[in-house]
């Protein structure tokens, strides 16, 4: 199956200013956040992209604009599912405000069981980006074959909990996972299993495109060793 490439946005007003921003509207990519989605299509310039698919928030179609300005010939899609956790009551709120309400702790050490007043569950927020995954390597395999790659320009949360997923770790765990304003992460899906080919990588992403050459382990193994990385 496909592999994805997880873009968090870009940095934005609420990121520097401490809020929560949720589906908060208004929300944009601040200087800083603007300059690392301009510097995207040379970081990606030698990863073929079959589709780009983005959250509807503001944050996130700023972040894919450069590269889509880049890559005119690139489908791009807008998929709610993809979109922030509704934080409900807390969208808005400072963080510095949140850390001492009850919830927080159960957020941060037992989110499985953490609902947001107003909002929704963690868990409905995980189940739903995993859906859209999903559905989406099935419809990139059958348009542009096994071998193909496409990105998600989507949120923290979101990519934390489908990293936990594809890791196989429960979601009361996810909150081990970073990701930083505009990084990549990239799993590799196969019929058996997904592998994490990047997480948070801010650097070169080259050896994400397709190398061209057969598979050299059974597919849903691990390649012993580690494996050799790209040509």
């Amino acid at each position: 199956m496909p592999t994805l490439i997880l873009l968090r946005h870009g940095r934005s007003t609420a990121n520097t200013g401490g809020v929560l921003a949720g589906w908060t509207p208004g929300v944009a990519l601040d200087e800083r956040g603007a300059a690392q989605a301009a510097a995207l299509p040379a970081r990606l310039r030698d990863v073929p992209l079959a589709v780009a698919v983005a959250s509807p928030l503001q944050r996130c179609q700023e972040t894919l604009a450069p590269l889509l300005a880049a890559r005119p010939e690139l489908p791009s899609h807008t998929d709610e599912r993809i979109g922030e956790c509704h934080y409900g009551d807390w969208s808005g709120r400072k963080l510095a405000e949140l850390h001492d309400e009850p919830l927080m702790a159960v957020v941060q050490q037992h989110p499985s069981a953490a609902a947001f007043p107003g909002g929704e569950s963690v868990r409905a927020m995980q189940a739903r980006a995993l859906d859209a995954v999903r559905d989406w390597n099935e419809r990139i395999e059958r348009e542009h074959g096994p071998d193909a790659v496409y990105l998600v320009c989507t949120h923290g949360d979101i990519i934390k909990a489908l990293v936990a997923d594809a890791l196989g770790l429960h979601l009361d765990l996810f909150q081990r996972i970073a990701v930083d304003p505009c990084s990549v992460t990239a799993i590799r899906y196969t019929r058996l299993r997904p592998y994490l080919a990047r997480l948070g990588d801010t650097g070169d992403l080259a050896d994400l495109a397709p190398s061209g050459q057969p598979p050299t382990e059974r597919e849903g193994d691990a390649a012993i060793g580690g494996g050799a990385g790209a040509p």
